[in-house]
């Protein structure tokens, strides 16, 4: 469940860098 969690974690991080990445852009 841990590694289940922390994965979707990082997706969210990853989709979160690129709604930032775009708006710097």
């Amino acid at each position: 469940e841990g590694l289940i969690r922390l994965s979707v974690g990082i997706e969210n991080l990853e989709d979160l860098w690129a709604d930032l990445e775009a708006a710097l852009a």
